[in-house]
């Protein structure tokens, strides 16, 4: 898969000077994480399980 052609979106924690970004990217088959500043670098993909279980992790601590 060419991810270069997907959404991607930055989390709403990234700062207004644009640097300590992070992105994501939704599909049917996976949640593709990536470095906004560094986006030649192969993003990291994780099941939708496995995204909802990080979300649930972060937002309790």
């Amino acid at each position: 898969m060419n991810t270069s052609e997907l959404g991607w979106f930055k989390s709403s924690y990234s700062s207004a000077q644009g640097d300590d970004c992070v992105e994501v990217a939704v599909t049917e088959q996976a949640i593709y994480v990536r470095d906004s500043k560094d986006v030649t670098r192969k993003p990291f993909a994780v099941g939708q399980g496995g995204w909802a279980q990080f979300v649930t992790f972060v937002g309790d601590h």
